[in-house]
């Protein structure tokens, strides 16, 4: 039964923590783009960015059931290779959530960058600094502040999931089973009291995470205006 009742929170984290570290990956190179560059296409790839913070989860995630079903050409891709449909699967869920949770580390990455200004990476060029050592010496250093903003809205973003979680992965026990599906359960069931618990746990999750943010703010723009 404790081992039951952990698997929805071992699993949450898990996906949460794999969302985190493939979207740092994936993100940096997007927000470095978006913050540098003056091209034409640079507002429509903000918006595509953007988009899963106007979006409704369902609907996010029924098109990606789509994409990645039998029918569709990832779906197609991913058998082709031998990989197997995504949906329903861990996997599936994790492609999901990068996607979900993108613009919550894309831009504060981006804002990041944008504060570093030129100044810095100029001084930096004048000293034969390649354009690679530019941004992993000089960029990523003064925006270790939106790093660590980007890690924790996207960590605590994926644990909250739950539209296109549902969509995608479903119910299923130790595979798919999340935290914030695991409270649905719960209610669904009339186990309030499992509900509960999961419920408060989240919500001092949550207060935390929150808090956590604003000190890290608040140490920047004291470190700022000294």
């Amino acid at each position: 039964m404790l081992e039951t009742y952990w698997d929805p929170v071992w699993l949450t984290l898990k996906l949460a923590t794999t969302t985190t570290l493939l979207l740092l990956l994936v993100g940096t190179p997007i927000a470095w783009w978006l913050a540098r560059t003056e091209h034409w296409l640079r507002q429509p790839i903000a918006a595509i960015v953007a988009l899963p913070l106007v979006l409704p989860p369902t609907v996010l995630g029924f098109y990606l059931l789509l994409v990645m079903g039998p029918e569709g050409w990832v779906g197609q891709l991913t058998e082709a290779l031998g990989i197997g449909l995504l949906p329903f699967t861990f996997e599936g869920l994790v492609v999901a959530s990068v996607i979900y949770s993108l613009p919550f580390t894309v831009q504060p990455l981006q804002n990041a960058f944008e504060s570093v200004g030129d100044r810095f990476l100029e001084v930096a060029a004048t000293l034969r600094a390649a354009p690679w050592d530019r941004f992993l010496f000089v960029a990523v250093p003064l925006a270790r502040n939106g790093f660590l903003t980007a890690a924790v809205l996207t960590f605590a973003h994926t644990i909250g999931e739950f539209g296109v979680i549902l969509m995608i992965g479903g119910n299923i026990p130790g595979e798919t089973k999340v935290l914030s599906v695991a409270i649905y359960d719960h209610v669904e069931s009339l186990e309030y009291l499992e509900a509960h618990w999961l419920s408060a746990g989240m919500v001092v999750f949550s207060f935390v995470v929150l808090v956590t943010l604003y000190a890290l703010n608040g140490k920047a723009r004291s470190g700022a205006l000294r």
